[in-house]
């Protein structure tokens, strides 16, 4: 903690948020949605911004890198965000692992564990998301990246639709 400061105006914020999604299509093909490079990138990386990096090793002790700005219009127009990560665990069709770093305009603003379990059903597949974050300087960042995180399931869905 900086000199000055007390518990209450500490500037790390810890939080934990489980999102469960069921996918009427089958395991198989909501892995495909993650461990793709060009799957992915269609219904993660690409959106209401512009797409400076994508780059996804798909192996334990693989990176992947995601950097955009967004577009004139949003709150943060201009601003760069890049996520890098490393995956850790990889259980083909059951289980991904993953940490992640991200930055907004190359300062730090959260450090994350991600886990995707995937889970067949007699109705396709469950997804439980489960992210884990540190985040710094950044009080409405949990509620922030937990509402991202549905939209981005939201937009798999309609993707995944589309297959």
């Amino acid at each position: 903690m900086k000199e000055g400061t007390t518990m209450a105006e500490q500037s790390v914020v810890h939080s934990t948020f489980v999102i469960e999604r069921n996918y009427p299509q089958s395991p198989d093909l909501v892995w495909a949605a993650f461990a793709q490079p060009e799957r992915k990138r269609r219904w993660y990386a690409e959106g209401d911004h512009e797409t400076q990096e994508f780059e996804m090793e798909f192996k334990v002790k693989g990176h992947e890198r995601h950097s955009y700005r967004f577009k004139e219009g949003h709150p943060l127009a201009g601003q760069v965000i890049s996520n890098d990560g490393t995956y850790h665990v990889i259980s083909s069709g059951e289980r991904i692992v993953s940490s992640s770093t991200m930055s907004l305009n190359g300062k730090p603003i959260l450090v994350s564990l991600l886990t995707m379990e995937f889970v067949p059903n007699a109705n396709g597949t469950d997804l439980i998301f489960t992210e884990q974050g540190a985040f710094f300087d950044w009080p409405d960042g949990p509620k922030m990246l937990e509402a991202g995180w549905r939209a981005l399931l939201q937009r798999l869905e309609t993707h995944l639709a589309t297959k």
